[in-house]
């Protein structure tokens, strides 16, 4: 098993999801869930995939509220045993700390893992200066709400591996660093307009990868991994 890699549960079937479970979690550390499986069958849907075997699940709904209700959210998944989620950066400190008070209270068994969210790997710098207004760089960005989220005590951020050496070198060893878009060389990016590959977000910093269809589509979960130069230890 490797504890760095976190498989991505992107469908909407149940079915499909506890199979994916079976065949991974093995190989993987924990599995990632979503809008597409939380909507239909609310937060049970932990313990059934906990039932299935995924001993850790990371709760990608990226929180982004009025302190109050990001605090109550935060409560509800801390109570399902969620072992990490993602809250939005740009809610603001009152909104962390909100967060960051309503973890500490679930104590140390259950308390989840929060990892802020600044710059969604779908977008690009056109989009973010064009769009939204941003007149810093994507890495510049990304930087300062890093810095932010440590500030307040998240215990980590998301970012694509173009940011994670950036990142790392701002926030220090401290704060977990959680990286998406991982994929293989010549491959399709789907929906990513920021990637890269396992072993360079490794070097330069990352903890975690997140990795979707690349492992739940393979016929092969060693060999895709190999192929990752992510090993099984």
């Amino acid at each position: 098993m490797n504890r760095q890699i976190i498989c991505a549960l992107d469908t909407p079937h149940l079915d499909e999801a506890i199979s994916i479970v079976n065949r991974l979690k093995s190989h993987v550390g924990a599995f990632k869930i979503g809008h597409a499986l939380t909507l239909p069958y609310g937060l049970d849907i932990i313990d059934r995939l906990k039932d299935a075997g995924a001993s850790r699940i990371f709760l990608d709904l990226k929180f982004h509220d009025i302190p109050n209700s990001v605090a109550l959210a935060v409560a509800e998944a801390a109570k399902r045993g969620v072992w990490m989620m993602t809250l939005h950066i740009s809610g603001g400190p009152a909104m962390m700390t909100a967060a960051v008070e309503e973890a500490r209270s679930a104590g140390d068994e259950l308390r989840p893992l929060l990892v802020g969210v600044s710059v969604l790997t779908s977008l690009d710098q056109r989009v973010l200066t064009d769009h939204l207004g941003v007149s810093r760089s994507i890495e510049e960005h990304m930087v300062h709400l890093s810095k932010l989220a440590m500030e307040f005590d998240l215990d980590g951020v998301v970012c694509s591996a173009q940011e994670v050496k950036p990142i790392r070198e701002a926030i220090g060893p401290r704060g977990v660093i959680v990286t998406p878009g991982i994929r293989l060389p010549n491959t399709d990016s789907h929906d990513q307009k920021r990637f890269g590959e396992a072993s360079v977000a490794i070097e330069h910093g990352a903890d975690y990868l997140v990795i979707g269809r690349a492992l739940t589509g393979s016929p092969d979960v060693v060999k895709t991994l190999e192929q990752f130069k992510l090993s099984l230890v």
